[in-house]
């Protein structure tokens, strides 16, 4: 097939630290390829892609300190995938709102991943287009009512995970994510500190959340029992989550997947989380983590995941989270979608050619 991809722009795809939809989007891309597709990857220009990339920008708009409005970037971004809709049997879009109004409009379909959460305001812009085909990623995500053709799990490369059969002695705790809120890096900072671990945190600090940062976080950071190690690259983090004892996800709010939750898992630690969106769909519980619900629990459930089998937690999203899952998944979604668009075209055309016999055989 011929296969568009439309990433975000505000990092690269790949991203080079923190970025779950730009390493879902890269992972997809690529397999795409390998699998024979003729794919084109709509991303910012720094990006690095088995596939014909166009970019919707030099570089990474986070990055970007020239570009002063990127909503203009993005506009050009989406409007240039769709003047060209009619070169592919299928646009996947990862942007969210961004594509749904011209997605209506042309004939190529588009099936759209959903990597955020639902809002107050964004709710009103589904609702409006609720009938466009939706992916998600997570049952717990599906909080409104439109057209979900599928959930498809968010997949990681495993072989690029190290296994780490044995926690780093002395052991410590892991948190890894943008410090904002939601992510609950407060409540990590706070169960090391109820129980008297050691605590390494690492995780990118978005301009928005800068004073939370300051006020909530930073006077915390000893260096000694709470640790700040900044943005990592993947060789970083995978060596931060694999020697861990415990990869803490305390988040306040309802994920839609949490990859963090597979990538500690992947390379043998368990996770302790939060009972909130996708935790419960993605831990399972008693077996590679615990799903808590509360952060009091949170801490409690520490040496219970002390016991548990490493090795479990790696084969768990073997089975469950890796690439070729993902891909088989969205392959399922494109099929279906192109088949019934050709079948309809077939039908469409049956019928003309029908009445034009008629109206032959009349005059």
């Amino acid at each position: 097939m011929k296969i568009a991809q439309i990433a975000p722009l505000w990092e690269r795809v790949p991203p080079v630290t923190y970025g779950g939809t730009e390493l879902v989007v890269s992972r997809l891309t690529d397999e795409l390829v390998r699998r024979g597709h003729d794919v084109t990857l709509f991303a910012s220009g720094d990006s690095q892609t088995l596939a014909r990339l166009e970019a919707g920008s030099p570089r990474a708009l986070r990055l970007d300190k020239d570009i002063q409005e990127p909503i203009m970037y993005e506009l050009m971004h989406v409007g240039n995938v769709y003047q060209r809709a009619s070169e592919f049997d299928i646009i996947h879009s990862h942007v969210g709102v961004w594509s749904l109004p011209l997605a209506s409009v042309v004939s190529t379909p588009t099936v759209h991943t959903l990597h955020g959460i639902f809002t107050r305001d964004n709710n009103k812009v589904f609702r409006q287009y609720s009938t466009q085909p939706y992916i998600s990623i997570s049952d717990a995500q599906r909080l409104l009512n439109i057209n979900y053709v599928a959930t498809v799990y968010n997949g990681i490369s495993v072989e690029k995970f190290p296994f780490f059969a044995e926690p780093q002695d002395p052991p410590y705790l892991a948190f890894l994510g943008r410090f904002s809120p939601e992510k609950g890096p407060q409540h990590a900072i706070a169960i090391a500190k109820q129980t008297g671990w050691r605590l390494k945190m690492a995780g990118k600090v978005d301009v928005v959340d800068k004073e939370f940062f300051e006020k909530e976080i930073a006077p915390h950071i000893d260096g000694k029992q709470i640790e700040f190690l900044g943005e990592v690259n993947h060789e970083q983090k995978a060596e931060l989550l694999g020697n861990a004892a415990v990869t803490l996800f305390p988040i306040t709010w309802c994920e839609p997947f949490g990859l963090v939750m597979a990538e500690s898992m992947a390379t043998g630690t368990p996770v302790i989380a939060m009972n909130m969106g996708s935790v419960s769909e993605v831990i399972a519980n008693g077996e590679t983590g615990y799903v808590c619900q509360s952060y009091e629990e949170m801490a409690t459930m520490i040496p219970k995941a002390l016991k548990l089998d490493r090795q479990k937690c790696r084969e768990h999203v073997e089975n469950k989270f890796s690439v070729t899952q993902m891909v088989n998944g969205y392959e399922a979604v494109y099929e279906k979608i192109v088949g019934d668009r050709n079948w309809r075209h077939w039908f469409n055309s049956a019928i003309r050619n029908s009445l034009e016999s008629i109206t032959s055989l009349t005059r």
